[in-house]
């Protein structure tokens, strides 16, 4: 094999995925760096500090990037192997060292700032000059004021810490896969759903690499993806197989070979220190320093206002489901892995319906269509999937394009469905190719939207929950955002530059309209049938939106308390160990006592393998932002048409097209004429 045969060595066109082998990633990853080295020598020897100067070579340069070291991140995410992992790893730790390079060369530093200070600087529109002031503050956390041995140290953990997030996310993948209960009485499937059956079926026969189970009769596969845990936990009578189950998945990756807890302490430490090399009190202070929230004063505010709004319905809700299992015979004290079995069934009892019975009104293309449908509604865009070529890395793969008067504006993958094993679990958007400029043209933006959704069983498309409808319509918010930046500089296009607090913004704002009554009915029809979602099923589940949310609310608010907790006050070098600390704040959120082997830390990824570090808070931050937005809309008349269009494209010509362009507390003021308040969010789930 040639280098030119390459698939990670090409710059135009779509990442060839269906084409790339781990074979490919050394050669190609090592000619790229050899490359970028070159030229960023070269940069630094003949230097001038102009937009045209530095920031454009400096954005060239990082091109190549984009389609090769992103496509392998991405398959490392979508279609995980062992061999995939080893070649990442090599070259892991050269990609690192190489950005690290970048961010603290002082010639590029003296360069940027040379900018701001000289003439060009009142020439450059607003989107320019953040993208410049990122660069700056981004260079001081890349340590580009160290120097010798704090430099070297400083590195050193980067490293590290690069290596232990892609190790830790490696466990809960394998913890996740390592598991499966094997039921094979009937009697104890009597009270699932038929997806359920059909489910734990097919996926016993394909592990099994078998026909002999049917969704009938059996045997089923329960593993501790979200299509199966979830459901099993809220609909299996076999106390005893939810407690095995539930205790599992609260200590994944905590022991043997795929034990995280030495990595989280470790990640800490490291964390840390690196905080301190660069003159903040705190990991937390470092964090924060990037976001929309001031301090951690600030976010401690915001949690205590929800906190003690939400806290009382808590307690109301859990009494409700102690006295419901009392009523219904269950003699054992109640226990965590009640709390959905009984949530699940005082469902049923008050609003007369269930979640399978939504199901088959929500097929996937169905679905997919009212959410389209929605966008042109509000953006003015229309959506379909794209005629032209593509290459995906699983046949489960779509490709739309966005289309505006005709014409050709973004495009995105989607793929929705559960692959257990190769697949990360949850659901997530990443950029694939930013806008920007390339060689005088502009290049269009590609995302991807994933999920792990229900998947399809044979004929019948993938018949989705309300659950994973929201999820859906979440992660389209984020493709939007992606897809709808109308800024042509990478740095500050789409997502990139958005604060990490403001960013879940236009995902959660998107989610708001999933419980508008004539949005709801535009998504909804049966799968067979076409018939809408009957009258008394749409008004069951506007009634149901706020069933248990004040226990939604609190259980997200532990979350974020955590995590906040681990990277300000805690300190890694004492004898506390994260789980203590984790212990200490469930006894006040949580409402039954916490189990001793509650290690779910072991299983956060989103704080130790992804971005959220000191920044969980940012889920309830943006939903207070989201509300807010949204009850715009409330107050203008949902049922204005007139008025929601205009207010629609005045959100995308804000905060959707501006991107990282613009600071995120100024765009919201300028749409709400306001600062941020909590009251919507506490409205919207009758918290007030």
């Amino acid at each position: 094999m040639t280098l030119s045969d390459n698939p990670l060595l090409s710059t135009s066109g779509l990442p060839k995925f269906n084409e790339i082998l781990s074979e490919h990633i050394e050669p190609a990853i090592t000619r790229l760096l050899e490359e970028a080295t070159h030229k960023l020598e070269e940069l630094e020897t003949n230097l001038q500090p102009t937009w045209k100067g530095l920031i454009e070579p400096i954005d060239v340069m990082g091109l190549p990037f984009e389609y090769s070291w992103g496509p392998i991140g991405h398959l490392l995410n979508v279609m995980n192997t062992e061999d995939l992992r080893k070649a990442h790893e090599v070259m892991q730790p050269k990609v690192v060292e190489f950005s690290l390079r970048i961010g603290q060369s002082k010639p590029i530093y003296d360069g940027l700032l040379s900018i701001r200070e000289g003439p060009e600087w009142r020439r450059l529109d607003d989107a320019q000059k953040r993208a410049i002031d990122l660069k700056i503050r981004d260079a001081k956390h890349a340590g580009v004021g160290l120097k010798g041995v704090e430099k070297e140290r400083f590195n050193e953990i980067s490293k590290r810490l690069s290596q232990l997030k892609t190790d830790f996310s490696n466990h809960v993948l394998d913890a996740t896969k390592a598991y499966e209960l094997i039921i094979s009485d009937k009697g104890d499937t009597e009270e699932w759903p038929d997806t359920l059956r059909q489910l734990s079926s097919m996926g016993y026969n394909k592990e099994k690499e078998t026909e002999v189970s049917t969704p009938e009769d059996g045997p089923w596969r329960i593993t501790l993806e979200a299509p199966s845990v979830v459901p099993f936990l809220r609909h299996s009578r076999n106390r005893d197989q939810r407690e095995e189950i539930y205790r599992v998945y609260v200590s994944r990756a905590d022991k043997g070979e795929l034990d995280n807890s030495p990595l989280i302490l470790e990640i800490l430490k490291l964390k840390n220190e690196k905080a301190k090399l660069l003159g903040y009190d705190t990991y937390a202070d470092l964090s924060l320093a990037s976001k929309m929230a001031p301090d951690v004063n600030s976010v401690q505010k915001m949690f205590t206002e929800l906190f003690e709004a939400s806290k009382p319905y808590q307690l109301k809700e859990y009494a409700e489901l102690g006295e419901l299992a009392k009523e219904s015979g269950q003699v054992e004290q109640f226990m965590q892995w009640d709390i959905s079995f009984w949530s699940e069934r005082l469902k049923e009892k008050r609003f007369q319906f269930t979640d399978d019975e939504l199901r088959p009104y929500f097929p996937m293309p169905k679905v997919l269509e009212g959410m389209f449908g929605l966008a042109e509604y509000l953006f003015g865009v229309k959506i379909n999937e794209s005629g032209d070529e593509f290459n995906g890395w699983h046949d489960d793969v779509q490709f739309f394009d966005v289309q505006e008067d005709g014409e050709k504006i973004a495009s995105f993958y989607l793929d929705a469905y559960s692959r257990p094993g190769d697949k990360r679990g949850g659901a997530w958007m990443d950029s694939c190719l930013s806008r920007r400029i390339v060689e005088g043209d502009l290049r269009l933006p590609v995302v991807y939207l994933n999920a792990n959704g229900t998947p399809p069983v044979g004929d019948r498309p993938s018949l989705m929950s309300f659950g994973e409808v929201l999820t859906l319509f979440h992660e389209f918010g984020h493709g939007l955002q992606g897809m709808l930046t109308t800024v042509d500089y990478a740095d500050v296009s789409g997502i990139s530059g958005v604060e990490w607090d403001a960013v879940e913004t236009a995902s959660q704002f998107m989610e708001n309209w999933c419980y508008h009554e004539p949005i709801l009915r535009s998504f909804s029809g049966h799968w067979e049938t076409g018939e809408p979602l009957p009258d008394d099923l749409v008004q069951k589940l506007l009634d149901a939106k706020v069933y248990m949310a004040g226990s939604a609310m609190v259980r997200q608010l532990e979350f974020g308390m955590t995590d906040i907790e681990l990277h300000s006050t805690y300190d890694p070098e004492g004898p506390i160990h994260p789980f203590e600390v984790h212990r200490k704040i469930a006894e006040r959120t949580q409402v039954l006592e916490p189990l001793n082997d509650d290690h779910f830390l072991c299983a956060f990824s989103h704080i130790f393998a992804g971005g959220y570090a000191a920044g969980y808070y940012s889920y309830k931050w943006a939903e207070v932002l989201s509300a807010d937005l949204y009850s715009a809309f409330e107050s203008a008349g949902l049922e204005n048409h007139d008025a929601i269009k205009e207010l629609g494209m005045k959100v995308r010509d804000s905060f959707l097209a501006v991107g990282g362009g613009v600071d995120p507390m100024k765009v919201f003021k300028d749409f709400m004429g306001r600062e941020p308040s909590t009251e919507a969010l506490l409205r919207h789930n009758k918290l007030l």
